[in-house]
């Protein structure tokens, strides 16, 4: 059967039907599933019976696995994370801010892959947002702010010590571990260039992004509040609606993403792997 690519509607996102991820892909199938990567920036595979096997060579079809700094991984894997709330719980949702993975490292990873396990009946959308769409129609005014401009990342509001998910963050059922190291920062144009497609975009957002390189932080608090507001309007976003034995990749390099909420009482779980850096 061939592999069908049906794009959302929305500002980013596509179903991918007529492939089955339990089995090894041949050259073509990877070649056409990369290209709408790249294109929608978001795939889905619905109707996928998978094993945490078939979703860690999935991962390596498209680079090899990237560093998960903050999170302690499965039983028995090196290289998969839960990404669980138990019906029960009631500290604050995890991951409800936009973001980019893991873009406070020198080198961040190109995409991630989640795998639904439990999904609730209700609620747990994520949210999508297209970078690139939020740099080409974004006012020629903003835009001359923040041209040429390094945004220094961070993990240090999410994962030090003192942190949101650091020593105060109680009862909550991921494996997340925070730590010192979350205080390091690093560099990147805050507008620059897709490594694949050349496509030029709005790179992570404020939260690891924590100030720019020759501002005060006083002085770039505003614009970073105004970038973010922009960032996520509603124009370059798609809601991602989840089911049962479904994959989702996406490209950190393109979208921003958050969690929602809305499924009080429901246990919810995934199965997380990173796609590392490409290296051209």
């Amino acid at each position: 059967m061939p592999l069908t690519v049906t794009p959302s509607g929305q500002a980013c996102g596509a179903k991918v039907t007529g492939v089955d991820l339990s089995q090894p892909l041949d050259d073509q199938q990877i070649g056409e599933i990369r290209a709408a990567w790249l294109q929608h920036h978001v795939l889905s595979f619905p109707d996928q019976d998978i094993s945490d096997d078939d979703l860690e060579r999935f991962t390596l079809y498209f680079g090899g696995f990237g560093h998960d700094p903050f999170f302690d991984p499965i039983e028995g894997r090196e290289h998969i994370a839960a990404i669980q709330r138990n019906a029960d719980e009631t500290s604050p949702l995890f991951a409800e801010n936009w973001h980019s993975d893991w873009s406070f490292q020198e080198h961040p990873p190109a995409g991630t892959c989640l795998r639904s396990i439990t999904i609730p009946p209700v609620g747990g959308d994520t949210l999508f947002a297209n970078q690139h769409a939020a740099l080409d129609l974004m006012p020629s005014e903003m835009r001359a702010e923040l041209e040429g401009k390094g945004a220094i990342h961070s993990a240090q509001l999410a994962y030090a010590p003192d942190g949101a998910y650091g020593e105060k963050d109680e009862g909550r059922s991921m494996a997340i571990r925070p730590d010192e190291s979350a205080r390091k920062t690093q560099v990147h144009p805050l507008i620059r260039e897709h490594p694949e497609t050349g496509r030029r975009g709005l790179f992570s957002c404020m939260g690891y992004i924590i100030g720019f390189e020759g501002m005060t932080q006083q002085e770039a608090l505003p614009l970073l509040t105004e970038l973010y507001a922009w960032q996520s309007r509603d124009e370059f976003v798609y809601r991602h609606k989840w089911e049962p034995n479904m994959l989702v990749m996406w490209d950190n390099r393109s979208v921003l993403h958050c969690a929602t909420g809305g499924y009080e009482g429901h246990d919810r779980l995934l199965h997380r792997t990173t796609i590392g850096a490409y290296m051209s």
